[in-house]
């Protein structure tokens, strides 16, 4: 048949989409075949007809059990045999699979990338009479990418075993990420390939510098109430924060993140594709396999990883071609927190210098002057006009040269060494008085003062606009401190200009998210090296963060800055064995070097009977050769000064039963004057 007349008979569709013809037709010639396609525009159609129309059984490879299931449902209603071997199978299921397979009635096989782990599955395979492979979300083969799936390095082998032709779909690949699919799915040997454009027109693209992200979010989804709609959030606890506020401002919302058990994550994916008006607040493992044709809107809370996170989770609005609407949020923090996964990350430096890239291509957009759509297509290598349906086509931005401002806040940064945070360099562009100002006598610098013409909340706004054109970057190194990059040096030598915008500084009201900064922006850099020494001690043990110490305790951590076990001791959430477990390792993050302290000591941090075990440790050290220093040295050990510093009411009798008469001689008198005046 026809693909034109199965197009029409089988799936109900009069006429391809832009571009599917080309690639079905390659498909269907048994060609090696690569497809980049925009999210939503019909990838699934180009490896489902062709499997209609080639011999053999088409395997696809895909990386979601729901998304799995959606398509074999489809297939089925529209009468095609097809048919999935995944681990939510029921025992009917699977052998309707077998039987199918073994009667040669199976068209399509689906499977997760982890059952190719099992030679018996390759050799099954062998057997079946494989006509062709196609792999979704071919991006996961990355290793370096947002997706990566290990075993999807597996289905080179699979297409070498069955030699039979491989189609891969994706849509989010860049140049970087198509050789790596190239080289790992087609051993190196180019395939056909077609790159569809990348625009959704009927997607209206908006950001906004956060500035009450709740309430922001809060009055996005009031004015699209009842729609359904996915809010994107960085951390867990967000997604479950905002979902409530949702809720109390009474819509439907439920929070999804992969700290959920399986069956909970079910249910919401089960709510989301079958009520309408359902919000999910969600991380990014609500992302792949979300097929719900008439979700109204996407918006972010916090700022995504790269651009292609961002162009894919936009995408899974609006798929049935009508109107949708995204908003993103984005603060300074939320560029901090990504360079700073960046930075912190496992990857070689030439991978982390294009995730900074890849990066700078969303703040670039973040913060672009001109139409968005222009500028994400253009970095997608199009070359597209102005949309005129975005929030900057809508109202174009007031902008201004911020030349001058630019290089007063580099050159403040510079003057003292590149070893503080934006808050710190703001106070003495303001003149302002502080104590670190003057304790480190910059109130003297050529910089100070220098940039009264701006309020404190306007240079917040130069500094994140100068953070997201990639001026300046945080060092993980120096707790966060502003550094200058390569970009920076033309403005500052006075051989560039930089334009910035104006309304974004006149309506700033804050110096950054109001939820997610848990703490002020100068101890955000501290906050930030205790969470990295959590999650490294998490991750050795095998465990969640909260059971090192939750957020509040690493909050009063940063704030309070305890240089000692006493002063650890006095932290809220830290008790005597987290205490004795963790302590040290918090503390060298605060104060660098920690003295070691014995562990009958530590006991006593943070208790009064401590301090009394100090005063007893160095008195026994004066009287340990007598009076007279000319007797013979003797001491308690650690333990019987620890019994004798939690003494109540004692005396001389009691010294003496707990230190027995020797000691009590030597030590009782001075021990005994300590314990009473306290």
């Amino acid at each position: 048949m026809p693909a034109d007349k199965l197009l029409k008979d089988v799936f109900g569709f009069d006429a391809f989409r832009d571009g599917q013809r080309e690639i079905v037709d390659a498909v269907i010639a048994g060609e090696n075949t690569l497809a980049i396609m925009p999210t939503g525009g019909g990838k699934s159609l180009c490896f489902q007809l062709p499997a209609l129309m080639r011999t053999g059984v088409t395997v696809v490879i895909s990386p979601l059990i729901a998304l799995m299931r959606d398509q074999v449902r489809g297939l089925k209603a529209v009468g095609v045999e097809a048919g999935a071997l995944t681990s939510g199978n029921t025992e009917e299921e699977t052998e309707a699979v077998w039987a199918g397979l073994e009667a040669g009635t199976l068209r399509l096989l689906y499977m997760a990338p982890e059952r190719l782990s099992s030679g018996g599955t390759m050799q099954m395979l062998r057997r079946v009479g494989v006509g062709m492979i196609a792999v979704d979300e071919a991006h996961c083969v990355s290793a370096w990418g947002h997706d990566f799936r290990p075993d999807y390095l597996r289905i080179g082998e699979l297409r070498r075993l069955l030699d039979v032709p491989l189609a891969a779909f994706t849509a989010t690949a860049d140049a970087e990420t198509q050789v790596e699919i190239i080289e790992k799915l087609f051993d190196g040997v180019q395939p056909s390939t077609f790159l569809r454009g990348f625009d959704r027109p009927n997607i209206h693209l908006a950001f906004e510098v956060k500035d009450g992200p709740r309430a922001q979010i809060l009055t996005f989804a009031a004015a699209r109430k009842g729609q359904s709609g996915i809010v994107y959030c960085g951390t867990r606890a967000k997604t479950e924060t905002l979902a409530k506020a949702l809720n109390d401002a009474r819509h439907t919302a439920c929070s999804y993140h992969g700290g959920m058990d399986a069956e909970n994550r079910r249910i919401v994916e089960r709510r989301f594709q079958q009520e309408d008006g359902l919000i999910v607040c969600a991380t990014v493992a609500f992302g792949m396999g979300i097929d719900k044709p008439d979700i109204r809107w996407v918006a972010h809370a916090d700022l995504p990883k790269t651009i292609e996170s961002y162009y894919q989770e936009i995408g899974r609005a609006g798929r049935d071609g009508a109107p949708a609407e995204t908003l993103t949020l984005f603060g300074p923090d939320d560029i901090r927190y990504r360079r700073q996964q960046i930075d912190e990350g496992l990857a070689p430096a030439d991978r982390r210098a294009a995730d900074h890239g890849r990066l700078n291509a969303l703040l670039g957009l973040a913060e672009a002057l001109v139409c968005r759509r222009q500028t994400l297509l253009t970095y997608f290598g199009e070359d597209p006009s102005p949309c005129g349906h975005c929030d900057l086509c809508d109202k174009p931005p007031e902008t201004f040269d911020a030349t001058t401002p630019v290089r007063m806040a580099l050159s403040a940064a510079l003057r003292t060494d590149e070893w503080f945070g934006a808050g710190h360099l703001i106070d003495i562009l303001l003149g302002a008085k502080t104590d670190k100002i003057d304790q480190r006598g910059h109130d003297s610098l050529p910089t100070y003062g220098v940039g009264k013409e701006f309020s404190k909340n306007q240079w917040q706004a130069i500094f994140r606009q100068m953070m997201g054109h990639d001026l300046m970057r945080p060092d993980r190194d120096r707790y966060g401190a502003l550094r200058m990059t390569d970009h920076a040096r033309p403005i500052l030598r006075g051989e560039a200009s930089i334009t910035l915008r104006r309304d974004s500084i006149r309506n700033a009201k804050g110096s950054g998210p109001k939820v997610r900064q848990l703490v002020s922006e100068e101890d955000a850099p501290l906050m930030s090296a205790l969470k990295a020494k959590r999650r490294f001690l998490a991750e050795q043990a095998g465990g969640p963060a909260y059971i090192i110490f939750n957020d509040k305790t690493l909050i009063e951590m940063a704030e309070k800055r305890p240089s000692n076990l006493d002063e650890m001791a006095a932290i809220g959430g830290v008790g005597a064995k987290k205490l004795e477990s963790f302590g040290k390792a918090f503390l060298e993050v605060i104060a660098g070097a920690v003295e070691d302290v014995h562990p009958m000591r530590r006991k006593l941090a943070g208790r009064d009977e401590g301090a009394v075990y100090d005063r007893l440790l160095a008195a026994q050290t004066d009287l340990q050769r007598g009076p007279d220093g000319a007797d013979k040295p003797m001491s308690c050990t650690a333990s019987m000064l620890a019994k004798v510093a939690q003494l109540r009411n004692a005396d001389q009798a009691g010294l003496s039963r707990l230190m027995g008469d020797k000691y009590a001689d030597r030590f009782g008198d001075a021990f005994l004057n300590i314990l009473q005046e306290d």
